[in-house]
């Protein structure tokens, strides 16, 4: 079953074309890698997909919905994104801010409902944040702000997982640590992500499925065993990518 349908999508900033006739369809439980140089279009497409940039041409549907027909709150409740810059620092705590996460599914009551603590707090032990429940947010350090965004992601239990670039400020274990927990969640859940990086390696290693952004707006969709090529790949980016292979992995450098 699709979650969301991508079709004939045509995106541009004032003359630049960023994608041009885009047909993407994403089903259950398929995680999606976005890949492409800097200034290619992917936090743009990112941000079409939830109707904070409208496309010039095309259209984004989820569950079969135009996402400009959805209200807030219900396209709240269905997707969540990951931006780029995390989460600001802000005057409360750990523990309140990952329950901001449940607010589309909540009603306005004058208590938290107990299930939705749960689920709080499932989401920061699945980050190693259940230690620091009660610190002030202020107080965190980088990596324990991306931390804290991502849990509060995991807390909204959304359809459809995006990501832009998630692993900033982690180091190599809470890289690992992202990936199982995002895979569990979105086979548990029949989820399905998207996950925008400058990292090809990493979504060579979490996605079966890639959007490789080239540049004049085209791009090449599929399995990443075809898309993430070393030809593709130096196209991408403009420069000679090469590839080495031990047992089943695959690694990519500029060559």
């Amino acid at each position: 079953m699709a979650i969301l349908t991508i079709q004939s999508l045509n995106l541009q900033i004032e003359n630049k074309i960023l994608c041009r006739d885009l047909t993407v369809q994403i089903g259950e439980n398929q995680r999606w890698g976005l890949l492409g140089k800097n200034g290619a279009g992917k936090t743009t497409l990112l941000h079409a997909l939830i109707g904070q940039r409208h496309a010039s041409q095309g259209s984004i549907q989820l569950d079969g919905k135009s996402i400009y027909d959805l209200k807030q709150r219900e396209l709240a409740s269905k997707v969540g994104i990951l931006f780029q810059q995390g989460i600001e620092a802000l005057p409360a705590t750990v523990f309140e801010t990952v329950m901001l996460g449940r607010h589309p599914h909540t009603q306005p009551l004058l208590w938290d409902d107990q299930k939705d603590i749960e689920i709080a707090e499932s989401a920061l032990a699945a980050f190693d944040l259940d230690q620091l429940k009660e610190r002030d947010v202020g107080t965190l350090s980088g990596g324990e702000l991306q931390r804290l965004a991502l849990a509060m992601l995991l807390a909204q239990t959304p359809q459809l997982f995006l990501l832009d670039e998630p692993s900033n400020h982690l180091d190599v274990a809470f890289e690992v640590k992202l990936l199982s927990v995002l895979t569990n969640k979105v086979a548990e859940t029949s989820a399905s992500l998207i996950m925008a990086t400058h990292d090809i390696n990493l979504a060579v290693r979490f996605c079966e499925n890639i959007i490789l952004l080239l540049a004049d707006g085209e791009s090449l969709v599929g399995r990443s065993v075809d898309v993430l090529t070393e030809e593709n790949l130096s196209q991408a980016y403009g420069c000679p990518i090469k590839s080495v292979s031990s047992g089943d992995h695959r690694l990519f450098y500029p060559a």
